[in-house]
């Protein structure tokens, strides 16, 4: 594939299932820390609280499907651009201090000295000391019940990616602590119409497949 192109070349796009999310209004700080903690470890079950409401979310497999291939960008991105990289999946963020608590579908550390702090830190209540991740990635094939944007911005999480089911969208922090779309991700330097590409118009059903043109079509754009 020529790296200033990007034809259609996988089957006309499948209509997508999103997960079911409900929202459960007024609710304190002290409810979703309770419930939040009283889930076991690899729960289908997601939650997000916003300050006031708590959305309670079951992943659909293609919420799943993508959450992975979204992530596995991310991986041979960075791998590809020789970029510090630190993975915490759907690690749950709770901050007490500005009433906000988000498990994003993937986030990490870009920078090395983030990476480098956050290894350090240890215990039970370690997401509370770990500084912000440098991206977040939420897949909305259904809309979100409760502003997951706004609790990353209060977070400082610098980038978000979204993804809708049909195209990516790349998402800056600005100084006014809200986020602005952006053509690329400043962090990962790829753009988010690349990013739709290779989710909506490639063909994702054999993922081995699509992962080996992934790479290859990295490495004839960046690699050294």
């Amino acid at each position: 594939m020529k790296t200033d192109t990007l034809a259609p070349i996988g089957p006309e796009r499948r209509v997508l299932v999103g997960s079911t999310r409900l929202v459960v209004p007024d609710v304190d700080w002290s409810v979703y820390e309770t419930w939040i903690d009283s889930l076991p470890e690899r729960s289908p079950i997601r939650m997000a609280f916003d300050g006031n409401n708590l959305e309670i979310m079951t992943k659909s497999r293609d919420h799943e499907k993508y959450r992975q291939l979204l992530g596995y960008a991310v991986f041979e991105i960075a791998k590809v651009l020789d970029l510090p990289l630190g993975s915490y999946g759907e690690m749950t963020w709770k901050r007490p201090a500005i009433g906000r608590g988000i498990e994003a579908d993937q986030c990490y550390y870009v920078e090395l000295q983030k990476i480098e702090a956050a290894a350090k830190i240890k215990g039970k209540h370690a997401a509370r000391r770990m500084p912000p991740p440098d991206l977040a990635i939420e897949i909305d094939i259904s809309p979100p019940e409760v502003d997951r944007p706004g609790i990353c911005a209060a977070m400082k999480v610098a980038e978000l990616w979204r993804f809708d089911g049909e195209k990516v969208v790349i998402e800056r922090l600005g100084r006014d602590g809200r986020y602005r779309p952006a053509l690329a991700s400043r962090l990962l330097k790829v753009r988010a119409d690349e990013l739709t590409h290779w989710l909506s118009v490639e063909d994702t059903r054999n993922e081995t497949r699509w992962a080996k043109r992934l790479a290859a079509w990295l490495e004839a754009r960046w690699g050294r």
